[in-house]
């Protein structure tokens, strides 16, 4: 009701100014559009104001134009994050409000609805909501990120049988529970104890996650191939035709009924555990994309997929990560092979190479038939037991 009961609520406080959040993403700038366009037919003058408080850096102060690569945004970024990158000022004296009091909101309703539509998407429960919980998940003094678990980060986060050497934070950043800011600002403060790691949870919390909201925000395809560049949509359509070994469906993949056992397995911890390891999300795109007619198909299944089962879903990162994995964006062109033509390429065998496949495997299957109310490192270690030896 956001385009029709924000105005009416506008006018009867006759309030002077409305702020609104930003989101790069088509919905909630369509819904804004709305809402400043309802304000707009009305007499009174309503001042709206948008605060990008997704990002350390406004996303129009960092770049005025769509970025290529990471490359030229980081350069951009560097040069006014100092004057971003700063404390949150303190609030002044909060003035109690005592104006029309909110409607009663009946929860119970409002739940079984998203419960419904939710159909048969796993609940899942290693996360609890809100601000608290987000602090403890960055500086708890038990399994706190910044306290207890940044210093293998830069050394063991690209490896599926390490969870918990990942942040963890991605759900509560997209839900606005703790903010980019906040993270980097702790992560500034600690630098000194583990300094690699510091700067690479920086590069990717700050640099990668705002040059993702660069693509969306000033790409209107930022999810469909329409949206890759000229080199990668060239090749694809060159290999669009190619003979692909397996073709699967949208159910097969959605069930994980695939011939891979590596692939199954990372759409299963998707489903249960509502969150893929980084690494295996780019093996488990580039195969939908090995997988299916083209790249169009691919790449909205992904997307799908993305959207229904990851907690962090609907988020310009995810966007962006099915982008990068099957239309080679803020890549490069790679040795030309048949299906991916120059997309950079992932297989079995390379991710034999790099960690213990056969211990992910075994650590999901765990995920997936344990009783819930256990953290992936539980189930890792379970694993591990029943495993080769760690090879990395």
């Amino acid at each position: 009701g956001g385009p029709t009961e924000i105005p009416a609520l506008v006018r009867r406080l006759g309030a002077s100014a409305l702020v609104a959040d930003f989101s790069p993403l088509r919905p909630v700038r369509e819904a804004l559009d709305a809402v400043v366009g309802a304000l707009c037919r009305d007499a009174a003058s309503v001042t709206v104001h948008q605060v990008d408080a997704h990002n350390v850096v406004p996303v129009w102060a960092a770049s005025g134009k769509l970025e290529y690569s990471a490359k030229t945004f980081r350069s951009k970024m560097n040069k006014v994050l100092d004057e971003y990158l700063v404390e949150f000022p303190e609030l002044g004296e909060v003035v109690p409000w005592d104006r029309e009091q909110p409607k009663d909101i009946d929860w119970d309703t409002l739940i079984d609805t998203v419960c419904s539509q939710a159909e048969d998407v796993p609940e899942i429960d290693w996360c609890e909501p809100g601000e608290a919980a987000a602090m403890e998940a960055l500086l708890g003094t038990k399994d706190g990120f910044l306290t207890k678990r940044i210093k293998s980060y830069d050394s063991d986060r690209n490896y599926p049988t390490k969870p918990m050497a990942l942040s963890g934070l991605s759900p509560y950043l997209h839900f606005g529970h703790i903010s980019a800011q906040r993270c980097a600002l702790e992560a500034k403060k600690r630098r000194h104890l583990s300094p690699k790691s510091v700067d690479a949870f920086l590069e990717e919390l700050i640099i990668r996650r705002e040059l993702a909201d660069n693509f969306c925000y000033y790409q209107p395809h930022y999810d469909s191939v329409a949206g890759a560049w000229e080199w990668a949509r060239k090749t694809l359509k060159d290999h669009a035709a190619d003979k692909r070994e397996h073709i699967y469906t949208r159910e097969q993949l959605e069930n994980a009924k695939t011939a891979d056992p590596l692939w199954n397995a990372s759409q299963l911890e998707m489903v249960h555990h509502g969150k893929m390891h980084g690494f295996m999300r780019m093996y488990w795109a580039k195969k939908i994309l090995e997988w299916t007619s083209g790249p169009e198909e691919a790449l909205s299944i992904a997307i799908y997929l993305n959207d229904k089962y990851h907690i962090d879903g609907r988020d310009p990162n995810g966007y962006v990560g099915c982008m990068w994995s099957i239309c080679g964006l803020h890549d490069q062109g790679w040795k030309e092979r048949p299906v991916f033509g120059k997309i950079r390429y992932m297989n079995y065998a390379g991710c034999k190479r790099k960690f213990n496949v056969d211990a992910y495997i075994s650590y999901v299957k765990r995920l997936v038939a344990q009783p819930k109310k256990r953290k992936p490192e539980e189930s890792l270690n379970s694993a591990a037991k029943y495993s080769k030896s760690e090879k990395d």
